[in-house]
Protein backbone atom coordinates (compact mmCIF):
# COMPACT_ATOMS: atom_id res chain seq x y z
CA UNK A 1 0.00 0.00 0.00
CA UNK A 2 1.57 3.38 -1.13
CA UNK A 3 -0.55 5.59 1.11
CA UNK A 4 1.79 8.05 3.15
CA UNK A 5 1.63 6.95 6.64
CA UNK A 6 0.27 10.01 8.19
CA UNK A 7 -2.76 9.49 5.87
CA UNK A 8 -3.08 5.64 7.33
CA UNK A 9 -2.88 6.65 10.41
CA UNK A 10 -6.34 9.78 9.93
CA UNK A 11 -8.15 6.89 8.40
CA UNK A 12 -7.49 4.77 10.79
CA UNK A 13 -8.47 7.00 13.92
CA UNK A 14 -11.76 7.27 11.99
CA UNK A 15 -12.41 4.02 11.01
CA UNK A 16 -11.90 3.10 15.52
CA UNK A 17 -14.23 5.99 15.96
CA UNK A 18 -16.96 4.34 14.11
CA UNK A 19 -16.62 1.44 15.25
CA UNK A 20 -16.61 2.78 18.71
CA UNK A 21 -19.90 5.02 17.96
CA UNK A 22 -21.89 1.54 16.83
CA UNK A 23 -21.81 2.98 13.51
CA UNK A 24 -22.68 -0.04 11.12
CA UNK A 25 -22.70 2.43 7.88
CA UNK A 26 -20.35 4.85 7.81
CA UNK A 27 -18.61 6.93 4.55
CA UNK A 28 -14.89 6.48 3.84
CA UNK A 29 -14.53 8.57 0.86
CA UNK A 30 -17.14 11.04 -0.23
CA UNK A 31 -17.09 11.42 -4.26
CA UNK A 32 -17.72 15.03 -4.95
CA UNK A 33 -18.98 15.87 -8.68
CA UNK A 34 -19.36 19.21 -8.95
CA UNK A 35 -20.32 19.33 -12.76
CA UNK A 36 -20.85 16.43 -15.61
CA UNK A 37 -19.41 19.08 -18.19
CA UNK A 38 -15.63 17.12 -19.67
CA UNK A 39 -13.29 17.57 -22.93
CA UNK A 40 -13.09 14.59 -23.44
CA UNK A 41 -15.86 11.58 -24.88
CA UNK A 42 -14.24 8.23 -23.53
CA UNK A 43 -15.84 5.14 -24.92
CA UNK A 44 -16.35 3.73 -21.57
CA UNK A 45 -17.66 6.76 -19.72
CA UNK A 46 -21.69 6.80 -18.91
CA UNK A 47 -21.43 10.17 -17.06
CA UNK A 48 -21.55 12.67 -19.69
CA UNK A 49 -25.03 11.61 -21.51
CA UNK A 50 -26.66 14.44 -20.61
CA UNK A 51 -28.52 17.57 -22.43
CA UNK A 52 -26.38 20.87 -22.09
CA UNK A 53 -28.21 22.27 -19.91
CA UNK A 54 -27.45 19.66 -17.39
CA UNK A 55 -23.51 19.60 -18.68
CA UNK A 56 -23.83 23.98 -18.03
CA UNK A 57 -24.75 23.07 -14.15
CA UNK A 58 -22.21 23.86 -11.27
CA UNK A 59 -22.47 22.59 -7.17
CA UNK A 60 -21.73 25.90 -5.64
CA UNK A 61 -17.91 26.33 -3.63
CA UNK A 62 -20.56 26.62 -0.71
CA UNK A 63 -23.08 23.28 -1.57
CA UNK A 64 -19.10 21.48 -1.73
CA UNK A 65 -17.99 22.01 1.40
CA UNK A 66 -21.34 21.84 2.66
CA UNK A 67 -21.46 18.39 1.56
CA UNK A 68 -18.11 17.90 2.74
CA UNK A 69 -19.17 18.62 6.21
CA UNK A 70 -22.46 16.62 6.11
CA UNK A 71 -20.61 13.79 5.05
CA UNK A 72 -18.02 13.82 7.43
CA UNK A 73 -15.88 11.33 5.50
CA UNK A 74 -12.05 11.91 5.93
CA UNK A 75 -11.20 11.43 2.47
CA UNK A 76 -12.77 13.50 -0.76
CA UNK A 77 -12.50 11.99 -3.81
CA UNK A 78 -13.08 15.33 -6.52
CA UNK A 79 -14.40 13.59 -10.29
CA UNK A 80 -16.84 14.58 -13.22
CA UNK A 81 -16.42 15.22 -15.92
CA UNK A 82 -13.62 16.99 -15.82
CA UNK A 83 -12.71 19.06 -12.58
CA UNK A 84 -10.71 21.50 -13.62
CA UNK A 85 -13.50 22.76 -15.95
CA UNK A 86 -15.04 23.94 -12.19
CA UNK A 87 -13.54 27.87 -12.24
CA UNK A 88 -14.36 28.08 -8.34
CA UNK A 89 -12.53 24.46 -8.03
CA UNK A 90 -9.66 26.00 -6.41
CA UNK A 91 -11.50 27.64 -3.70
CA UNK A 92 -13.48 23.90 -3.02
CA UNK A 93 -10.32 22.57 -2.92
CA UNK A 94 -8.84 24.90 -0.29
CA UNK A 95 -11.95 25.00 1.66
CA UNK A 96 -11.50 20.81 1.59
CA UNK A 97 -7.72 21.21 2.66
CA UNK A 98 -8.91 23.59 5.52
CA UNK A 99 -11.05 21.08 6.89
CA UNK A 100 -8.23 18.34 7.32
CA UNK A 101 -9.65 16.23 4.54
CA UNK A 102 -7.68 14.47 1.85
CA UNK A 103 -8.14 15.28 -1.42
CA UNK A 104 -8.07 13.03 -4.66
CA UNK A 105 -8.68 15.53 -7.61
CA UNK A 106 -9.31 13.26 -10.38
CA UNK A 107 -8.72 14.99 -13.67
CA UNK A 108 -7.94 13.90 -17.34
CA UNK A 109 -4.93 16.16 -17.09
CA UNK A 110 -5.66 18.12 -19.99
CA UNK A 111 -5.98 21.51 -18.45
CA UNK A 112 -3.28 20.96 -15.46
CA UNK A 113 -0.64 22.28 -17.19
CA UNK A 114 -2.43 26.38 -17.58
CA UNK A 115 -3.76 25.48 -13.97
CA UNK A 116 -1.66 24.03 -11.94
CA UNK A 117 -0.69 27.70 -10.86
CA UNK A 118 -4.46 27.58 -8.44
CA UNK A 119 -2.84 25.03 -6.39
CA UNK A 120 -0.72 25.16 -3.82
CA UNK A 121 1.34 21.40 -2.53
CA UNK A 122 -0.04 20.03 0.59
CA UNK A 123 -0.31 16.51 2.28
CA UNK A 124 -3.82 16.82 1.86
CA UNK A 125 -3.92 16.84 -2.10
CA UNK A 126 -3.30 14.73 -4.58
CA UNK A 127 -3.64 14.77 -8.15
CA UNK A 128 -5.21 11.58 -9.50
CA UNK A 129 -4.44 11.42 -13.49
CA UNK A 130 -6.72 8.98 -15.65
CA UNK A 131 -4.08 7.05 -18.00
CA UNK A 132 -5.66 3.93 -18.81
CA UNK A 133 -3.08 2.19 -20.18
CA UNK A 134 -0.12 2.56 -22.33
CA UNK A 135 0.08 5.49 -24.92
CA UNK A 136 -1.76 3.49 -28.02
CA UNK A 137 -4.22 2.08 -25.44
CA UNK A 138 -5.32 5.26 -23.35
CA UNK A 139 -5.79 6.94 -26.49
CA UNK A 140 -7.91 4.53 -28.15
CA UNK A 141 -9.70 4.65 -24.31
CA UNK A 142 -10.29 8.05 -24.44
CA UNK A 143 -10.80 8.44 -28.06
CA UNK A 144 -8.24 10.96 -28.87
CA UNK A 145 -4.63 11.05 -29.93
CA UNK A 146 -2.01 12.93 -27.91
CA UNK A 147 -3.71 12.67 -24.67
CA UNK A 148 -1.48 9.86 -23.40
CA UNK A 149 1.58 12.16 -23.47
CA UNK A 150 -0.25 15.64 -22.46
CA UNK A 151 -0.75 13.72 -18.97
CA UNK A 152 2.48 12.10 -18.86
CA UNK A 153 3.63 15.91 -19.30
CA UNK A 154 1.12 16.81 -16.48
CA UNK A 155 2.89 14.07 -14.25
CA UNK A 156 6.25 15.04 -14.90
CA UNK A 157 5.11 18.70 -14.50
CA UNK A 158 3.04 18.26 -11.16
CA UNK A 159 5.67 16.15 -9.39
CA UNK A 160 8.19 18.67 -10.47
CA UNK A 161 6.77 21.25 -8.47
CA UNK A 162 6.14 19.19 -5.18
CA UNK A 163 2.50 17.77 -5.53
CA UNK A 164 1.28 13.97 -4.75
CA UNK A 165 0.52 12.06 -8.11
CA UNK A 166 -1.32 9.04 -8.26
CA UNK A 167 -2.07 7.26 -11.59
CA UNK A 168 -5.86 6.78 -12.07
CA UNK A 169 -6.11 3.60 -14.76
CA UNK A 170 -9.47 1.51 -15.89
CA UNK A 171 -8.85 -1.75 -17.37
CA UNK A 172 -11.26 -2.55 -20.37
CA UNK A 173 -11.65 -5.85 -22.75
CA UNK A 174 -8.48 -6.68 -24.37
CA UNK A 175 -5.74 -6.21 -22.23
CA UNK A 176 -2.99 -8.58 -21.44
CA UNK A 177 -1.28 -9.23 -18.32
CA UNK A 178 2.24 -8.41 -19.99
CA UNK A 179 0.89 -5.15 -21.32
CA UNK A 180 -0.79 -4.49 -17.72
CA UNK A 181 2.64 -5.29 -16.17
CA UNK A 182 4.51 -3.18 -18.90
CA UNK A 183 2.49 -0.04 -17.79
CA UNK A 184 2.83 -0.64 -13.89
CA UNK A 185 6.50 -0.55 -14.60
CA UNK A 186 6.67 2.87 -16.31
CA UNK A 187 3.99 4.28 -13.60
CA UNK A 188 7.33 3.34 -11.01
CA UNK A 189 9.53 4.82 -13.66
CA UNK A 190 7.16 7.86 -13.65
CA UNK A 191 8.06 8.53 -9.98
CA UNK A 192 4.71 8.57 -8.69
CA UNK A 193 3.54 7.90 -5.18
CA UNK A 194 1.36 5.17 -6.77
CA UNK A 195 -1.56 3.48 -9.06
CA UNK A 196 -5.12 2.66 -8.98
CA UNK A 197 -6.35 -0.06 -10.87
CA UNK A 198 -9.75 -2.03 -11.43
CA UNK A 199 -11.83 -3.20 -14.45
CA UNK A 200 -14.48 -0.82 -16.26
CA UNK A 201 -18.17 -0.62 -14.88
CA UNK A 202 -20.12 -1.38 -17.09
CA UNK A 203 -22.30 1.87 -17.70
CA UNK A 204 -25.37 1.25 -19.49
CA UNK A 205 -25.33 4.99 -21.08
CA UNK A 206 -21.55 4.27 -21.93
CA UNK A 207 -20.86 4.53 -25.84
CA UNK A 208 -19.62 1.34 -26.38
CA UNK A 209 -20.61 -2.05 -24.49
CA UNK A 210 -18.15 -4.17 -25.54
CA UNK A 211 -15.01 -3.12 -24.03
CA UNK A 212 -15.82 -4.57 -20.74
CA UNK A 213 -14.31 -7.11 -19.07
CA UNK A 214 -16.43 -9.96 -17.13
CA UNK A 215 -16.11 -10.53 -13.49
CA UNK A 216 -14.51 -14.16 -14.08
CA UNK A 217 -12.17 -12.97 -16.97
CA UNK A 218 -11.08 -10.32 -14.72
CA UNK A 219 -9.67 -11.98 -11.69
CA UNK A 220 -8.03 -14.34 -13.65
CA UNK A 221 -6.44 -11.55 -15.35
CA UNK A 222 -5.28 -9.90 -12.50
CA UNK A 223 -4.00 -13.33 -11.04
CA UNK A 224 -1.82 -13.02 -14.66
CA UNK A 225 -0.58 -9.66 -13.20
CA UNK A 226 0.39 -10.44 -10.09
CA UNK A 227 2.17 -13.41 -10.91
CA UNK A 228 4.12 -11.26 -12.91
CA UNK A 229 4.58 -8.49 -10.79
CA UNK A 230 5.32 -10.86 -7.70
CA UNK A 231 9.00 -9.17 -7.12
CA UNK A 232 8.73 -5.89 -8.91
CA UNK A 233 7.44 -3.87 -5.96
CA UNK A 234 4.49 -2.18 -7.76
CA UNK A 235 3.06 0.97 -5.62
CA UNK A 236 -0.66 0.18 -5.99
CA UNK A 237 -2.73 2.49 -4.13
CA UNK A 238 -4.90 0.02 -2.14
CA UNK A 239 -5.43 -2.38 0.57
CA UNK A 240 -4.06 -5.68 0.58
CA UNK A 241 -7.34 -7.49 0.34
CA UNK A 242 -8.81 -5.83 -2.04
CA UNK A 243 -6.09 -6.58 -4.23
CA UNK A 244 -6.53 -10.19 -3.47
CA UNK A 245 -10.53 -9.37 -4.24
CA UNK A 246 -9.37 -8.89 -7.41
CA UNK A 247 -7.63 -11.73 -8.04
CA UNK A 248 -10.32 -13.57 -6.81
CA UNK A 249 -9.81 -14.76 -3.56
CA UNK A 250 -12.19 -13.12 -1.37
CA UNK A 251 -15.61 -13.56 -1.33
CA UNK A 252 -16.95 -10.09 -0.94
CA UNK A 253 -20.62 -7.88 -1.20
CA UNK A 254 -19.69 -4.47 -1.69
CA UNK A 255 -20.36 -1.93 0.28
CA UNK A 256 -21.88 1.26 -1.89
CA UNK A 257 -22.66 3.58 1.23
CA UNK A 258 -18.73 3.68 1.78
CA UNK A 259 -18.40 5.88 -1.17
CA UNK A 260 -21.28 7.99 -1.15
CA UNK A 261 -21.32 10.33 -4.04
CA UNK A 262 -23.04 14.17 -4.40
CA UNK A 263 -23.40 15.84 -7.24
CA UNK A 264 -25.69 18.61 -9.12
CA UNK A 265 -28.96 16.45 -8.84
CA UNK A 266 -28.10 15.69 -4.78
CA UNK A 267 -27.00 12.65 -2.66
CA UNK A 268 -27.29 9.36 -6.09
CA UNK A 269 -28.36 6.37 -4.54
CA UNK A 270 -26.79 3.76 -4.01
CA UNK A 271 -23.71 4.79 -5.53
CA UNK A 272 -21.00 6.78 -7.90
CA UNK A 273 -21.61 4.24 -10.93
CA UNK A 274 -25.30 3.60 -10.85
CA UNK A 275 -26.83 6.76 -12.04
CA UNK A 276 -30.13 6.36 -12.75
CA UNK A 277 -31.60 4.89 -9.27
CA UNK A 278 -32.74 8.34 -7.56
CA UNK A 279 -31.30 10.95 -5.67
CA UNK A 280 -31.73 11.96 -1.80
CA UNK A 281 -31.67 15.54 -0.24
CA UNK A 282 -29.46 15.01 2.70
CA UNK A 283 -26.72 12.46 3.31
CA UNK A 284 -28.79 11.38 6.53
CA UNK A 285 -31.47 10.93 4.21
CA UNK A 286 -29.42 8.76 1.47
CA UNK A 287 -28.38 6.31 4.47
CA UNK A 288 -31.41 6.27 5.97
CA UNK A 289 -33.91 5.62 2.95
CA UNK A 290 -31.79 3.87 0.44
CA UNK A 291 -32.67 0.31 -0.27
CA UNK A 292 -29.22 -0.64 0.26
CA UNK A 293 -30.62 -4.50 0.20
CA UNK A 294 -31.13 -4.18 -3.37
CA UNK A 295 -27.97 -4.00 -4.39
CA UNK A 296 -24.62 -5.71 -4.82
CA UNK A 297 -23.54 -8.32 -7.53
CA UNK A 298 -25.46 -11.23 -6.45
CA UNK A 299 -28.84 -8.89 -5.77
CA UNK A 300 -29.02 -6.61 -8.66
CA UNK A 301 -28.15 -7.45 -12.54
CA UNK A 302 -26.52 -4.13 -13.12
CA UNK A 303 -23.95 -5.15 -9.55
CA UNK A 304 -23.77 -8.50 -11.55
CA UNK A 305 -19.94 -7.63 -12.94
CA UNK A 306 -18.34 -4.81 -10.57
CA UNK A 307 -15.50 -4.87 -9.05
CA UNK A 308 -14.55 -1.42 -8.87
CA UNK A 309 -12.69 0.28 -5.72
CA UNK A 310 -15.28 2.62 -5.09
CA UNK A 311 -17.81 -0.68 -4.26
CA UNK A 312 -15.18 -2.91 -2.78
CA UNK A 313 -12.63 -0.89 -1.31
CA UNK A 314 -14.57 -0.22 1.67
CA UNK A 315 -15.91 -4.14 1.71
CA UNK A 316 -12.16 -4.66 2.13
CA UNK A 317 -11.41 -2.59 4.64
CA UNK A 318 -13.89 -3.82 7.11
CA UNK A 319 -12.48 -7.44 6.59
CA UNK A 320 -9.30 -5.99 7.35
CA UNK A 321 -10.64 -4.65 10.22
CA UNK A 322 -12.51 -7.15 11.61
CA UNK A 323 -9.25 -9.91 10.55
CA UNK A 324 -6.25 -7.63 11.07
CA UNK A 325 -4.01 -10.43 10.85
CA UNK A 326 -5.33 -11.45 7.22
CA UNK A 327 -4.47 -8.34 6.00
CA UNK A 328 -1.63 -8.00 6.81
CA UNK A 329 -0.60 -11.37 6.25
CA UNK A 330 -1.76 -10.65 2.10
CA UNK A 331 0.23 -7.60 2.45
CA UNK A 332 3.07 -9.19 3.37
CA UNK A 333 3.01 -11.69 0.69
CA UNK A 334 0.95 -10.65 -1.75
CA UNK A 335 -2.37 -12.09 -3.48
CA UNK A 336 -2.37 -15.78 -3.87
CA UNK A 337 -2.32 -16.44 -7.90
CA UNK A 338 -2.95 -19.72 -8.13
CA UNK A 339 -5.65 -22.57 -6.66
CA UNK A 340 -9.39 -22.44 -6.82
CA UNK A 341 -10.95 -18.77 -6.00
CA UNK A 342 -13.47 -17.77 -3.77
CA UNK A 343 -16.86 -18.92 -4.72
CA UNK A 344 -18.92 -16.03 -6.33
CA UNK A 345 -22.52 -15.39 -5.35
CA UNK A 346 -25.33 -16.95 -6.61
CA UNK A 347 -27.56 -14.52 -8.02
CA UNK A 348 -31.15 -13.76 -6.26
CA UNK A 349 -32.52 -12.11 -9.45
CA UNK A 350 -34.21 -14.11 -12.04
CA UNK A 351 -31.73 -14.92 -15.00
CA UNK A 352 -33.06 -15.70 -18.57
CA UNK A 353 -31.43 -19.31 -18.05
CA UNK A 354 -31.93 -20.01 -15.05
CA UNK A 355 -34.51 -19.71 -11.70
CA UNK A 356 -33.54 -17.39 -8.81
CA UNK A 357 -31.42 -19.36 -6.37
CA UNK A 358 -30.55 -18.35 -2.75
CA UNK A 359 -27.27 -16.58 -2.39
CA UNK A 360 -24.29 -17.91 -0.69
CA UNK A 361 -21.89 -15.22 0.35
CA UNK A 362 -19.86 -13.62 2.83
CA UNK A 363 -21.08 -10.67 4.19
CA UNK A 364 -18.59 -8.23 5.62
CA UNK A 365 -19.95 -4.70 5.43
CA UNK A 366 -22.35 -5.06 8.71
Amino acid sequence: MSVPLRQQFTVAKYLVQQKLKGNKRYPLVLMLEPLFRCNLACAGCGKIDYPDEILNRRLSVEECLASVDECGAPIVSIAGGEPLLHKELPRIVEGIIARRKYVYLCTNALLLKKRIGDYKPSPYLTFSIHLDGNRERHDASVCQRGVFERAVEAVELAISRGFRVTINCTLFQGEGAEEIAEFLDYCQKLGVEGTTIAPGFSYERAPKQDIFIKMRESKQLFRDVFKIGRNRKWKLNHSSLYLDFLAGNQSYNCTPWGNPTRNIFGWQKPCYLLVDEGYAPTFKALMEETPWHKYGNSKNPKCANCMAHCGYEASAVEDAMRRPWKAAWTAWFGPRTSGEMAPEPIPEYELPTAKPRRAITIEVAE
